[in-house]
């Protein structure tokens, strides 16, 4: 029996495109970052106002930071991405890329609700701007940098035993991302 399409589309994916795909993501996530540190920096190191601190990219395009848009979109980009590229991650990897994820479906409701807001232009939560569940309790720049943080250390956790396989976890994998040396390693233990 043929597999459909998408399923063709997925298993390439998780299969010798894993590692490029997973490169490219980890990359668009760093970029994230980037921002994310530069807003920091802006707000905690140069004490310019909030609504000043755009980061690196708001400093050029102070509108497209401003959009729930913008934010909604990477949210969901990332949470598509990590559904995506889940099948390709095995045994313990795959337990931290799972946190992830379901930090990450999390993050994207609260984005989705600031979206809502944003585009009804009706604040919940009798703000008088669009607000999100958690930010009823902490500011939205350091929450942000904690949902970020709490969705990257478990990515990267994942990363790193994805690259490093034990036997088990080698043989199950469909992909070949792990490290060539580390694949030899496990498939021929030492004599010693």
């Amino acid at each position: 029996m043929a597999r459909s399409p998408a399923r063709a589309v997925l298993a390439a994916m998780n299969g010798p495109g894993h590692r490029r795909l997973l490169n490219v993501f980890m990359a668009i996530v760093l970029a994230h970052w980037v921002e994310h540190l530069a807003q920091a920096y802006q707000i905690w190191v140069l004490n310019w106002p909030r609504p000043r601190a755009r980061g690196a990219l708001g400093a050029v395009f102070p509108w497209l930071v401003s959009s729930e848009w913008l934010h909604y979109g990477y949210a969901l980009v990332m949470l598509v991405a990590l559904v995506m590229l889940r099948p390709g991650f095995v045994g313990r990897a795959r337990t931290w890329w799972t946190v992830a994820l379901v930090i990450q479906f999390w993050h994207h409701i609260e984005h989705l609700l600031l979206l809502i807001q944003a585009q009804t232009g009706h604040a919940y939560f009798g703000r008088a701007v669009p607000t999100s569940i958690l930010q009823l309790a902490f500011p939205r720049v350091e929450l942000h940098l904690f949902y970020n943080s709490v969705v990257f250390l478990p990515m990267v956790l994942a990363v790193y035993l994805h690259l490093r396989p034990s036997a088990a976890e080698s043989t199950a994998m469909r992909c070949t991302c792990a490290q060539p040396a580390e694949r030899l390693r496990v498939a021929a233990p030492s004599a010693t």
